[in-house]
């Protein structure tokens, strides 16, 4: 009896609603193309096929010393290029001390390391960060940072390479003391997540060579420019994937730390960054790759590295020069994405383990 009501239902035709439901989109599409059809029909018999966007504001006259005339427009683009340049003009006035001051503290810092590295003797940190390999990961990346490290000396790269690994530092910090807590207040309310994603896209999206020019505007040639666009090009990824991995924390273990009196602040610090730190440390590696790759292109703006042989190959037609200068910047990058993924894989082997 039932199997009977069963292929009765199954063969039973579709009720007038279900059908009203399924044409309906049908409908739609159907309006929308009659839409566009009469809008081309409308702009083909008013303007023709040549037409172009309306894009003067106002023009204006101007009698020449010939007796002629001279007409000059005004654009929406140039309008507006010009509010912006006003804009920045205005910040770059006003807050100039403000420049100055992070100017001088990320030159202190930069300063500061470089004399560091470079007072530490080469030996000493080739075998260092050779054994921090080894403890991370394998012989395999053991023997490949020691390659590195030698072609890199050897092929008198030294001294840039630390002035990058030094505008490393300070781009990679900064980006991640900005980004850890942008990203966590982004996975703890939907207003501030929906706020910065649009930006967020947009700042992953824009042309990296767009990021020197506020940064000359700020910060005038030089290294502080060059952190300042490498920051603004690197801090995405770190923001979206400390988001990403605290709204991946299950709900039932926030429920059973809240079950058990655990404030928000202790459930973010003791449950939450945990359970989601390797996928921070992933977005931390891609911060750390995205710098590097914008701290070569800052040697535009006098940023230093390895970025400045890359750049002076370039203008003097050099490429072996070239690509010696490449692939001390592969090898970098190598390293440090090695090194911080094995770091983040021995975290989540901790957390399977737990």
């Amino acid at each position: 009896m039932a199997q009977a009501e069963d292929a009765q239902s199954s063969t039973a035709p579709p009720s007038p609603r279900t059908m009203l439901g399924t044409a309906r989109p049908l409908y739609r599409w159907l309006a929308g193309l009659a839409v566009v059809v009469i809008v081309l029909l409308a702009s083909l018999l008013l303007w023709g096929t040549a037409m172009e966007f309306p894009t003067t504001v106002s023009s204006s006259t101007i009698q020449t010393s010939g007796g002629g005339t001279v007409t000059l427009e005004k654009t929406v683009r140039e309008v507006t290029g010009r509010a912006i340049d006003d804009a920045v003009g205005w910040v770059t006035k006003e807050g100039s001390w403000l420049f100055e001051s992070l100017s001088t503290a990320v030159t202190y810092a930069l300063v500061y390391i470089e004399n560091v590295l470079k007072w530490v003797p080469w030996p000493a940190i080739v075998v260092g960060l050779a054994l921090l390999s080894f403890a991370v990961g394998r012989w395999q990346l053991l023997a490949f940072t020691s390659f590195a490290l030698l072609f890199v000396g050897f092929m008198d790269l030294w001294e840039n390479t630390i002035d990058t690994i030094a505008l490393m530092v300070v781009a990679v910090t900064i980006s991640v003391l900005i980004g850890l807590p942008l990203g966590v207040l982004a996975a703890r309310s939907q207003l501030a997540d929906n706020l910065m994603r649009p930006l967020l896209d947009g700042m992953q999206t824009m042309p990296s060579f767009v990021y020197l020019l506020p940064g000359i505007l700020f910060f005038g040639l030089g290294k502080p420019a060059g952190i300042f666009a490498t920051i603004i090009y690197a801090v995405p990824p770190v923001i979206r994937l400390t988001n990403l991995g605290i709204r991946q924390v299950p709900v039932e273990t926030v429920e059973a730390a809240r079950s058990f009196g655990a404030s928000s602040r202790q459930i973010l610090t003791t449950v939450q960054i945990p359970m989601a730190l390797p996928t921070i440390m992933a977005g931390i590696n891609q911060t750390t790759l995205m710098a590097l790759a914008m701290v070569t292109i800052a040697s535009m703006v006098a940023a230093g590295g390895l970025g400045d042989n890359v750049l002076r190959a370039l203008q003097k037609n050099q490429p072996g020069n070239g690509a010696i200068a490449g692939l001390a910047i592969v090898f970098l990058a190598i390293i440090m994405d090695r090194l911080t993924q094995a770091v983040a894989r021995k975290r989540q082997e901790a957390l399977r383990v737990g």
